[in-house]
């Protein structure tokens, strides 16, 4: 039986979509320091996870008690924030992993270095 062009269309079509939401069903949400949320000591929360690029981190917080700041290795190292980072203070934000290295502070006096910081490798 001889399929014709539309219903070839109609196939590939289908074939794109399954394929597409396939990806998108594979990207995971994470709530940041679990239950208790973007707080103190959190530097250890990545830890035995497996992110990959495209999952979205969930920093729950207090907003004016607490924000996040993406930033690179240096600025997580230093727990200073360099020129042009992205700070993001909503109490509620949502961050879409890239590939490869992540990082993210607070940058509150003190905060970072009671390790309110995370560094996260998404595949």
């Amino acid at each position: 039986m001889a399929m014709g062009r539309g219903s070839a269309v109609v196939a590939v079509v289908l074939l794109l979509c399954l394929v597409l939401g396939s990806e998108m069903a594979q990207a995971a949400t994470y709530t940041v320091g679990g239950a208790g949320g973007w707080t103190f000591n959190t530097v250890a929360w990545p830890n035995g996870k497996r992110f990959k690029a495209g999952d979205t981190l969930v920093f729950n917080y207090a907003p004016g008690a607490h924000n996040v700041v993406a930033v690179n290795k240096a600025g997580y190292n230093s727990c200073k924030t360099p020129r042009g980072a992205k700070v993001f203070k909503s109490g509620k934000d949502q961050i879409k992993l890239a590939r490869g290295q992540n990082y993210f502070i607070c940058n509150f006096p003190g905060h970072c270095e009671s390790a309110m910081k995370i560094a996260v490798n998404a595949a």
